[in-house]
This record gives C-alpha cells, structure tokens and sequence, in this order.
C-alpha cells in the first residue's frame, strides 16, 4: 500500500477544527473577564457599511464567546465607554481628535488608540476599520492588555492574494485538504455559509483578493465569465466584498474560440478585442467591483498568444485594454516552460525560462498588466534560487507568487512550516538597485515605480473540516497572510500568534508546537533533497522519494547523477549560463564553487560526490547524514506532539498524531531509497558505517 492511500480519510468533527484561528474561548479568569467586559461591552459604530456590519458582527460573535456578554451596538457617541468604529471621514463628522493624523493612513492602514475611556478602531476606510476590529480579537487571544493601545498599522504589499486552483467538478488542483468550497458536480456551490467563513479567515490576516477557479482552465470553466454563471459569481463576489476582499477568475485564452465561436484566439485581431471589451463589460454588471483575470497561457499546453506569432505582452494587453475603462487588471502567470523540451541536452535549462521569455519585453506590458512570478524560477522546490526575474523589470508591475499549498513540501500530510522560507525570500537582496534590494522592497512598491505590485499564492484549504488537512498546516495559512501584510515580522512571531489563537495559553503548548514549526522546514529539507538538488519525487502527483523521477522523465532525470557526481552545472563557464541571469554580486556567487552557499550547491553546480562542503562533509556523506538525522528529527516530533496529549482536544490531537505518523513513513522511504541509490551510484560507503538498504 502506498503512503498516499494509507492516509485515514474520516472526516474530523469539531468546533475546534473547524474555527481554525478565531476560536473565541471562553475566559475563564474572573479578573479578566470583568477587565475585558468594561472595555467591550458596548460597540459604537459610527458609519455604515457592509465592512462595518462585517466587523460589528465579528466583535459580537467574539465578546460574547469569550465572555458571555453580548455587547451593545450604539451609533453615536455617549455617556456609555466602548469601542469605537470609525473612518476617517466619520472621525471628523463627529469632531473627534486623536493625537495620530489619520489621514496620513494609506488607504487599508487604521489605528487602534486607547483615547477618552475608549478604544477607537480608525481606518482610513472601512476596509481598515475591519482589519482593526480583527487585530484587536487577536490581542485578547494572546491575553495582551487593553490599555494604553497606541497601534498603527497599514499593509507593505498593496495586492495581497490568494490563488484557488478549484476545478468545477470539485476537485482541487494540489489539493491536499478535501475537495472545492466553490463548486460541486460543474456549478457553483449553493454552500455559500462556508465562503464566508472562509472570507472571515481571509480578511483576519489582512488577504484582500481572491481568485475562485483553478489557473488551468478547461471547458466548463471557461464558461464562468458569460451569463450562465455571473449571477452565480456576483453571489460569492458579494461575500468577499463584505470582507474587503475582490474578486478574480482565472481564464482560458481560447476563450474566444471555445465560447466565442471565433475562428481564433489572436490578439491582434479585431473580433477578439471586441470579444474581450464584451466579456469585460458583461462581468462588471454583475461584479462592479471585479478584480480582474488571472492567465496561465504558452506552457504546460495552455493555449495562449504563441500560436499566432504574438508575444507575452501583444497577448496580455488584448485583456488589460477591455479590463482598462472598469478598473481591472491582468495578472500574468510567469511560469512558461516548454514542458517537451529534452532535459538529456545540458544546455536546456527549465530555470531560464521566465527570464528568457519576459525579461526582452521590459515596458512594453499596459500599466494595468501585472507579471505573477513564482518565488524560485523552478517549481516551489523545498529550496531554490530566488527567481531572477524578480527586480529584472523595473518598467513592468510584478507580483511574487508563492504556494501555501504543499505540492513539493509534505502535500499536508508532513509537517512543514513555510513562513522561514518565504522570509529568506522576501529577504534576498537583487541588487537590482544597488544594494538593500531586498524582494519585500520590490514587492511593496518602493524600488520601481509600479502601478502595482504585491504577492499572490496557491491557497492550501479544501472541504476537510479543519480547511487544510493537517491541523498544524493552518500556520501556513495564517502565517502566509500576516507576512505578506508585514514582511518584517519573524517567523517565530507569527508562529506565536497563531499558537496562542489556534490553542490558547498553555507555555508548554505554546513551546512545543512553536519549536515544531519552526524546525520543520529543516527536518523535512533533510529528509528529501538537501543541497538544492529538488524534485526527486513521484511524477504526476509529487508525494514519497522517487530519485528519477522528474516529471517528464522520459527524456531522462534532472539531477544529472553519474558515477562521478551529481548536480546541475548553471554556471556561464560550462553550464547552462543561468547564474548570469542574477545582477552583480550575485551572479558571482552562484558562479564560483568556493562562494555559491551550500544549500544551493547543486542546483548551480556539478560536482563530485567527494566536494568537501564548507562543513567539511563531503556530498555523498552530508546526504547519509542529514537522511538519517532526518528520520530520528520526524522521531522527536511525534515524542514532542504526544507529551501534549490531554492539553489539546483528541480531534485535534488524533488528527496531527496521524499525519506526523505518515511522515514518519515518508522520511523512512525517502533515507532507505535515498541513500541506497546514491550508495550504489558513488560506490562510497557511509564513514558512520549505518545500514543502508
């Protein structure tokens, strides 16, 4: 049986599961709950909106969970002390000073200020008096104080998306927690109760956009942007709107063949552009507020403008000019590879792909076109070169894309906290600018004059009733939304929040599982492909060690493995000249052998088993070592986990039991298969003389 099926597929049950990080329990400490009662009791909302009634509700589902109180909602200022809700406009319809000028907020920011026996929740707009009325939630979970508030607070990243890869049959494209919320049997969920509490989760961390379809986008879903299913659309729109949250559909750009009843798709062609301006016109009666299209075109056999001769930029214009006069944009997926390339020919390299194909068409992209790019210029491997990409196009609006889902890290079944990964990320200086160009300086929009930029990712939840499978794989969800609206913030930090909201207070709760994610990258890392070799997996569906592999492995395995050594020779000297790609210090970096760091070693170098690392480990023993270390550290996690058994509830506490169970029998296929082929490659015996199968 293989791992995958061994996988006990029962539903979980529980209020617990299901609430994810806004459990609301009850306080028990009867100093607190009258602490807390005097400052929440009363809520005094000073505008109308449905953001408003979003937040007013969500602060009363709260209080009254916490304390069982059901706190009154005024609309005007009184004798009674409270919370006050109000923009910026309403803050000076009322005459209301606060030491902090509000108006200096951008337009998501808001401040939460102990003032006048009261605590204000100001926004700028309504958008961030929601986000205000969560974060202040999230201080009484983590039993912070309410007095003496003086927090300001607005988002680094402007666009800060989520990407659902939802088939409309229900299933989910790297789907690793159930089916679809969306859809069901090719139509719209009639579920909408569960949309909206998943556009609670999202605004709770501050995400303000959704795409609700899957990037490849086939038949019946193509069918989402015409009149069959708007209204069904404008319905899920209309929740997310509440929420502070736009609407995206991904498309298919033969569009106008397949429901057009077009000869072609070309963009130069008069009759597609009236197609699109048509479509775009007929979405914006139903969705107003639309967002905008999200395009996979030209890979993977996606079709786009390649067949008629046309470029990226000529294809993603066609689309921004019809989007232009309602307000929407074009986010154009920079994964375009051509997937029937012959990985035998060293010279062809999968990694260059973004850069060769974009790069060239520097400012010739319409402003309301953004360029998506992936973290890594591979497939969101469990470690990669940054993309060189991003930084690379001061002139066109870029998005870094990165993947909460599990696809290549664990599929959720194994323990793997991304939130370190994303920090070394959005920490990488390009040097496109000199130094200090750190990716998270690009994203927000400081470095290039972009008319937008921000992060996108692949969502990570489906219909289980815990949304992302495992338990512990919420953190990436949660984490995943509070870095992209702070990059500054630690991994540790993060882990912290989402810890005390997701389980409360315990210190022997909050130490373990804290000290379990932010150890988990490493240990899986270990256990898989270390030195960032990457991939190695099962094709098709990326889960257990398959050393060969590669997804197109017909044309034969990417790690290049020989007698002699192993590893991919990017290098301008001898290999495939990826590494002139990076601007200057860094293409020097990866160059040379003696500085390239370790943990990229061999996705820039071939080298031989006995390349003495900077450890002092040679390759072929660095690989015995951290496979064996690997599988004793997914030991200390089910030994750590279990010494909370009776501190967590046994839902929870059964469901991460058995997925850290999984791992284990993961992390021992990967070191016996791991290690036996590269053994029985190198002929080098392990210097610790273990078993080796």
């Amino acid at each position: 049986m293989t791992i995958e099926n061994k996988l006990n597929t029962q539903k979980i049950t529980s209020e617990e599961s299901y609430a994810c990080w806004l459990q609301y329990r009850k306080i028990t400490d009867p100093t607190l709950v009258e602490k807390l009662t005097s400052s929440l009791s009363n809520l005094i909302v000073l505008d109308q909106s449905e953001r408003l009634t979003a937040a007013i509700d969500e602060l009363t589902t709260a209080i009254q969970s916490m304390l069982e109180v059901k706190p009154v909602t005024l609309t005007e200022l009184g004798e009674e002390n409270g919370v006050v809700l109000a923009t910026e406009e309403s803050l000076k319809l009322n005459n209301i000073e606060l030491e902090y000028d509000v108006s200096e907020l951008t337009v998501e920011g808001y401040v939460i200020k102990s003032a006048h026996n009261n605590i204000y929740l100001i926004g700028k707009t309504d958008k961030g008096v929601l986000y205000a009325a969560f974060h202040l939630l999230r201080l009484v979970q983590g039993n912070e104080p309410l007095t003496n508030l003086n927090i300001i607070e607005q988002p680094k990243n402007r666009l800060r998306m989520i990407n659902q890869w939802d088939n409309m049959d229900g299933s989910i494209e790297r789907g690793y927690a159930g089916k679809s919320i969306f859809f069901e049997e090719n139509k719209i969920t009639s579920n909408l109760a569960r949309i909206k509490d998943y556009a609670r989760l999202l605004s709770s961390v501050g995400i303000n956009s959704v795409s609700i379809n899957n990037v490849n986008v086939f038949e019946v879903p193509t069918r989402l942007i015409t009149e069959e299913f708007l209204p069904e659309v404008k319905n899920v729109a209309d929740i997310f709107r509440s929420y502070g949250i736009t609407t995206f559909l991904s498309i298919n750009y033969a569009s106008p063949i397949q429901i057009g009843h077009l000869h072609t798709a070309d963009p130069l062609a008069p009759e597609v552009q009236e197609f699109w301006k048509d479509v775009a016109n007929e979405i914006y009666k139903y969705v107003p507020d639309f967002g905008g299209f999200i395009v996979k075109a030209d890979s993977e056999h996606r079709p786009g403008p390649f067949t008629y001769d046309r470029d990226h930029a000529e294809g993603a214009n066609v689309l921004a000019k019809a989007l232009k006069p309602h307000g929407g944009i074009v986010i154009w997926r920079c994964f375009v590879y051509n997937c029937l390339q012959d990985w035998r020919d060293r010279t062809t390299d999968r990694a260059r792909a973004a850069y060769d194909n974009f790069k060239p068409l520097d400012g010739k992209f319409l402003d309301n076109v953004i360029l998506q790019v992936k973290n890594g210029p591979m497939d969101f491997q469990v470690r990669e070169a940054v993309s060189p990409l991003l930084g690379a196009m001061p002139n066109t609006n870029q998005v870094l894309e990165f993947q909460v889902t599990q696809e290549y890290t664990g599929q959720q079944k194994d323990l793997c906290y991304l939130v370190p990964l994303w920090k070394e990320v959005f920490d990488f200086d390009t040097h496109a600018r000199g130094e200090g160009t750190t990716i998270k300086k690009i994203t927000e929009g400081s470095v290039f004059d972009y008319s937008h930029s921000g992060v996108a990712a692949v969502s990570n939840i489906g219909n289980d009733e815990n949304w992302t499978g495992n338990t512990l794989a919420q953190a990436n969800f949660y984490g995943y939304g509070r870095l992209i609206w702070n990059p500054d913030l630690s991994a540790e930090e993060i882990a912290l929040e989402w810890i005390e909201a997701t389980f409360g207070n315990d210190p022997k709760v909050v130490e373990t599982v804290s000290k379990m994610l932010l150890q988990s990258w490493e240990i899986y890392e270990n256990y898989t492909t270390p030195l960032g070799i990457g991939w190695m997996v099962n094709p098709n569906h990326h889960y257990g060690v398959n050393v060969d592999g590669y997804e197109y492995s017909v044309w034969g395995t990417y790690h290049f493995a020989d007698l002699n050594g192993l590893g991919v020779d990017r290098t301008v000297a001898t290999g495939t000249g990826y590494t002139n790609q990076y601007f200057s210090p860094n293409s020097e970096m990866y160059e040379s052998l003696e500085t390239c760091p370790d943990d990229l070693l061999l996705f820039f170098h071939h080298v031989p088993y006995t390349h003495q690392l900077k450890t002092g480990k040679t390759v072929i023993q660095h690989f015995y070592n951290t496979h064996f270390e690997g599988v004793e550290q997914v030991e200390g996690l089910i030994e750590s986990w279990i010494k909370l058994e009776g501190k967590i509830d046994k839902i929870r506490f059964a469901n991460v039991l058995e997925r850290l169970q999984l791992q284990l029998i993961n992390a021992k296929e990967w070191r016996d298969q791991f290690n036996t082929y590269f053994f029985r490659k190198s002929g080098i015996a392990d210097e610790k003389n273990r078993k080796i199968y």
